[in-house]
């Protein structure tokens, strides 16, 4: 996994920033108010902070800003950075915040006068965020970026502070590295073998294998990679950190490592990029380590299945006829639409073994919730309308894109088959929806589900407040968020 940049806290020394190598950070509200620190650099740098807030650039300044002074005078640091902040600045402007300065700081260690930030956490949170760089499959990775020190009054207070957040951070991180790794070293084997080193965290980890998924019934996951070489896996993630008995939330995600769209082979162009298709899976991982990482107060399950779509003599074709765990059958329509059946029977597992409480599937599902909202919002489909609230309420406080889209059984009727129980597409017209339509006849009566479709969302071609382009770790902050408000009590 790429290491998280090394974050610690120090008691503030005002004599310490003349000297510190690297760059040094002081934080100064919109109206141009210092605190300690950056009234020490000001007197260092013979006014020149004064003059910087004083200046029609600092009026033209919003919060979250970052003004460079290179080579300040009077000090050993290669730039002074000043970041533009709100002391009542919210949790999700506090951690942009902090991943301003890490884009302005590049890779150089960075010392941080932090007195006036009062959600030091979630600052800690943006700095590890935005610090991130996939490099490990570089031959020359590049300079290490530097370590983060943040001087504060009471450091012992602040790291306590930072604990969750940085923990969340590591979660969002082990989904970044895993939606970026290439499909010839994220095997499903490989990832298998990710998810069990997670045992080190406390996670209780079971890996079924090929001839226990034929047992279970679980044809339609099996169709899926029975073109390729790598064998079909799921794996299931164990946190029990609630109350001995009550019922787990179950996380479940589609972990295609790579999708060719089997004999419905996709387009050449842009297909490399099908390395992503495991995005589900990576988001539940990375919340299952986040919750084991800060001992989050609640029972929860991840289970992801883990397959590769390819084109062989052995590959499902268009019109074959699979039977599911749950007992009804599917027509294949289009074997580029394989993450429904993946999912179907996981989900089913999920309920049969677990009996949540509730189920969230995340996927890459469709090209379809690209078009209607874009890389802005994931795509949210529910039966339960208290559920997705919550949902949306918890994406929202983390400032993660999610929007509610409908269901109906007006749409059931286009994933009707002549020949069997139901196929697997419905067209064009409403394609996000009728493969939500399709999961929902994996869910139980009376249980409480989310289907989110994280294709637009996994994975952006330009950079974000919180992340460089690539892969975003969208959706674990969303999770744990929803966790800790919704599912967590007492020992």
């Amino acid at each position: 996994m790429t290491s998280m940049t090394p974050i610690t806290f120090a008691e503030t020394d005002l004599d310490a920033i003349a000297e510190f190598e690297g760059r040094v950070a002081v934080v100064i509200t919109p109206s141009g108010k210092m605190g300690p620190g950056a009234r020490r650099a000001n007197r260092l740098t013979k006014g020149a902070l004064k003059r910087l807030v004083e200046s029609a650039s600092w009026e033209k300044a919003k919060p979250g800003d970052v003004k460079t002074l290179a080579w300040p005078t009077g000090m050993a640091a290669e730039a002074l950075d000043v970041l533009c902040h709100e002391r009542g600045a919210d949790a999700v402007e506090t951690r942009k915040a902090g991943a301003a300065l890490a884009k302005a700081r590049g890779t150089a260690p960075l010392l941080v006068l932090g007195a006036p930030v009062r959600r030091i956490g979630e600052f800690a949170q943006g700095l590890a965020l935005r610090s991130y760089a996939f490099t490990a499959r570089k031959s020359d990775p590049g300079k290490d970026i530097g370590p983060v020190t943040i001087m504060v009054a009471t450091p012992a207070e602040a790291e306590e502070a930072a604990a969750a957040p940085l923990a969340i951070a590591e979660g969002v991180l082990l989904t970044r590295d895993l939606v970026s790794e290439p499909a010839n070293h994220l095997t499903t084997t490989a990832f298998a073998e990710r998810i069990q080193g997670l045992e080190a965290d406390g996670l209780k980890i079971t890996v079924l294998e090929e001839d226990e998924l034929e047992k279970l019934g679980m044809g339609l996951l099996l169709s899926v990679g029975q073109g390729s070489a790598t064998p079909t896996k799921v794996a299931v993630m164990e946190w029990s950190g609630g109350r001995k008995g009550d019922a787990p939330l179950a996380l479940v995600g589609k972990g295609v490592v790579f999708d060719t769209g089997g004999i419905s082979i996709k387009p050449a162009g842009g297909m490399e990029e099908m390395t992503m298709d495991m995005g589900g899976a990576g988001t539940v991982v990375g919340t299952m380590k986040a919750l084991a990482k800060r001992r989050a107060k609640a029972n929860v399950v991840g289970l992801v299945g883990l397959v590769e779509n390819m084109p062989s003599g052995s590959a499902s074709r268009p019109g074959d006829v699979v039977t599911s765990m749950k007992g009804d059958t599917v027509e294949i329509i289009n074997t580029d639409a394989e993450g429904r059946l993946l999912l179907a029977d996981v989900l089913w597992y999920a309920q049969e073994k677990y009996e949540p409480a509730a189920v969230i599937d995340l996927a890459t599902l469709t090209g379809a919730i690209i078009v209607a909202l874009g890389h802005e919002h994931a795509g949210v489909f529910s039966n339960d309308d208290s559920f997705a609230d919550k949902f949306l309420r918890a994406a929202g406080n983390e400032g993660e894109g999610a929007w509610r889209m409908p269901l109906g059984e007006a749409y059931d009727k286009l994933i009707k088959s002549n020949i069997a129980d139901m196929k697997n597409v419905g067209g064009r017209k409403g394609g996000a929806i009728t493969a939500a339509q399709f999961l929902q006849r994996y869910i139980k009566d009376g249980t409480p589900w989310i289907h989110l479709d994280i294709a637009g969302a996994a994975r952006v071609d330009a950079e974000t407040s919180f992340a460089p382009k690539g892969a975003t770790g969208w959706g674990v902050m969303s999770l744990n968020r929803l966790i800790s408000d919704q599912y967590e009590g007492e020992d």
